[in-house]
C-alpha cells in the first residue's frame, strides 16, 4: 500500500476485490433439494357413484363456506380470521420465523463497528517516593511525587467480514426460509381448521335448533294424546293404565327436551370461543337448519398435494432439513474472515484524526477445527437422519390427505343414500302413528300401540335429522380434505 492512500478507501477496495473473487470461486456445500417422489392414483376410488352438487371451482370464486349460502355463517367466518387467538398465534409462529430469515441473510454483510474513547492518567515520577525528617525525636514524613495527569483521545472504526466461501450461511438462509414457509402453510392449516370447525359446530347447533323444534312439536302431539286418553277414561271407555302412559310418555319427552338444550348451550360458547368471544357475550338466534346439502368435486389425487397446507408444510420441513445438511458438512472447511481496524490516538481533540495520530490493520484469517472427537461427523449424521424423518413424515402425510378424502368421499355417498331411506322411513312412521291413533279412538287397539307408534316416529325423525346433520359435516371435511381452495403457490416465495 502507498503511504499517501487513504486506508479505509484501501480496506474498502482489497474486501471488495476479495468477495468477488470468493464468490466466483464458493460453492455451497451439501446436497440440493429435490422433493422426494410419491405415488397417486388416477382417481378416488370412493367417487364412483357420487356426484357433487357444485361446480368444480366453486371454492375458488370466493370463500369455501360461502356455497352454503348463509350469512350467519359468514359473518362467523369473517370473525374467525381476525379473532380467532390459535390463528394469531400461528402468525405470530410465522413473523418470528421470518426474523429468523432476516437473521440468517445478516450473515451475508461485515460487521463494521465505530469507537471512541477518552481517558485521564497519571503515573509516578521516577520511583515516586521521597522521604523528608521533619518531626521532632526522629519522626518522618512520606511525600509521594507523581507525574503530570495526561488526557487521551481516541477514535476508531473496525470490520469483520466472514467470507461464505462454503455456503455455510446460504445453506441457514435456505433452512430458515423454507422453515418460514412451513410457518406460513401452518398458519393457512390453522386458519383452515378454525374455519372448518366453526362451520362444523354451527351447523350441529342448527342441528339442536331442529332438534328442539321437533321435540316441540312430539311435546304437543301428546298432550293432544293425554287429553284424548283423560276424555276417554273419563266416559269410561279407557283404562286408568293409558292415562298414566300417555303422561309417562309426555314427561320423558319434555325431558329430552330439556336435555337437548345442553348440547346447544355447549356448540354456541365452543363457537363463542372460536370467533374470539367471552361465551357471556355471545348469543346466537335459533333458526331453520338447511334441507340441502352442498358438495364440492374432490378433483383428482395428484393435485391434492399442492392443495392442502398440511402437505406444504411438511413438505417445506422436508427442504430445512436438507439445507441443514449442507450446515453440517460446511463445518469440516476452514473458515476465512477478512478483518480491519483504523484508529487515531492523541492527547489533544483538536486534529485526531490526522495521519500522524493513526494506525490501522487489514488482513485475512483462516480457522480450522483440527480435532473435535468426532463433533462435525455427528452432526453430519444426525442431520442426515433428521432428514430422513422429515421425508418419512412428509410421506405419511400425503397418504393421510388421500385417506381423508376418500373417508369422506365414502361417508357422502353412503349418507345420501340413507338419507333417502331415511326420508321414507319417516314418512311411513308419520302415517303410521296417525293411523294408529285414528284406531285408538276408534277403540281398535291399545294405547300402547299409539306410544309405540309416536316412538318409532320420533326414532325415525330423530335419525334423519342426525344423517342430515352428518351429512353436512361430512361436506365441511370434504372440503377441508381438499385444502378449502388452498393452492401451495400461496406461500411467499421469499418470506
Amino acid at each position: 500500500m502507498r503511504p499517501s492512500a487513504h486506508p479505509m478507501l484501501a480496506l474498502g477496495v482489497a474486501l471488495g476485490e476479495a468477495l468477488l473473487a470468493l464468490a466466483l470461486a464458493s460453492c455451497a456445500v451439501g446436497p440440493n433439494y429435490h422433493r422426494p417422489t410419491t405415488q397417486a392414483s388416477t382417481q378416488y376410488k370412493e367417487q364412483d357413484g357420487w356426484k357433487p352438487t357444485e361446480p368444480a371451482d366453486a371454492i375458488e370464486r370466493g370463500p369455501w363456506w360461502s356455497i352454503f349460502n348463509d350469512a350467519t355463517l359468514d359473518d362467523l367466518e369473517r370473525q374467525v380470521e381476525v379473532s380467532n387467538e390459535n390463528i394469531k398465534a400461528a402468525l405470530a409462529a410465522y413473523d418470528q420465523a421470518r426474523a429468523l430469515v432476516r437473521q440468517a441473510q445478516a450473515g451475508y454483510w461485515p460487521t463494521l463497528g465505530l469507537s471512541a474513547g477518552r481517558t485521564r492518567s497519571q503515573s509516578s515520577a521516577g520511583h515516586g517516593i521521597s522521604t523528608v525528617t521533619t518531626l521532632p525525636g526522629g519522626g518522618s514524613s512520606t511525600t509521594i511525587v507523581t507525574g503530570p495527569t495526561q488526557t487521551t483521545y481516541t477514535v476508531g472504526a473496525n470490520v469483520d467480514w466472514t467470507i461464505d466461501v462454503w455456503g455455510q450461511i446460504r445453506r441457514t438462509v435456505e433452512e430458515n426460509r423454507a422453515n418460514a414457509q412451513a410457518s406460513a402453510a401452518a398458519l393457512a392449516n390453522a386458519r383452515l381448521s378454525a374455519q372448518a370447525e366453526l362451520a362444523t359446530d354451527y351447523f350441529e347447533l342448527r342441528a339442536q335448533d331442529q332438534l328442539l323444534r321437533l321435540l316441540d312439536d312430539t311435546v304437543t302431539a301428546e298432550q293432544l294424546s293425554l287429553k284424548i286418553t283423560e276424555s276417554r277414561y273419563k266416559y269410561g271407555v279407557a283404562a286408568k293404565a293409558d292415562v298414566v302412559s300417555a303422561e309417562t310418555q309426555l314427561l320423558s319427552s319434555q325431558a329430552s327436551r330439556i336435555n337437548a338444550g345442553i348440547q346447544r348451550a355447549t356448540l354456541e360458547h365452543a363457537i363463542a370461543v372460536l370467533v374470539g368471544r367471552q361465551p357471556a357475550q355471545f348469543s346466537l338466534s335459533p333458526a331453520q337448519m338447511r334441507a340441502d346439502v352442498p358438495t364440492v368435486p374432490a378433483g383428482v389425487p395428484s393435485t391434492l398435494l399442492e392443495r392442502r397446507p398440511d402437505v406444504a408444510q411438511a413438505e417445506r420441513k422436508m427442504a430445512a432439513a436438507n439445507a441443514q445438511i449442507g450446515v453440517a458438512i460446511a463445518a469440516y472447511f476452514p473458515t476465512l474472515t477478512l478483518s480491519g481496524s483504523i484508529d487515531y490516538t492523541n492527547n489533544a481533540f483538536a486534529h485526531l484524526v490526522s495521519l500522524p495520530n493513526r494506525a490501522w490493520s487489514f488482513g485475512p484469517g483462516v480457522a480450522e477445527t483440527v480435532f473435535d472427537g468426532g463433533l462435525r461427523h455427528a452432526q453430519v449424521l444426525g442431520a442426515r437422519a433428521a432428514y430422513e424423518g422429515n421425508v418419512a413424515s412428509y410421506r405419511q402425510t400425503v397418504l393421510t390427505s388421500f385417506q381423508q378424502v376418500e373417508d369422506e368421499l365414502a361417508t357422502l355417498r353412503i349418507l345420501e343414500q340413507q338419507s333417502g331411506v331415511e326420508d321414507e322411513t319417516v314418512k311411513a312412521a308419520r302415517l303410521a302413528e296417525t293411523l294408529t291413533l285414528n284406531q285408538y279412538k276408534a277403540g281398535t287397539v291399545p294405547y300402547s300401540s299409539v306410544i309405540t307408534a309416536q316412538t318409532t316416529r320420533l326414532a325415525a325423525e330423530e335419525t334423519a335429522l342426525t344423517v342430515l346433520s352428518n351429512r353436512l359435516q361430512a361436506s365441511i371435511a370434504l372440503i377441508e380434505a381438499i385444502g378449502g381452495g388452498w393452492d401451495m403457490k400461496q406461500l411467499p416465495a421469499h418470506p
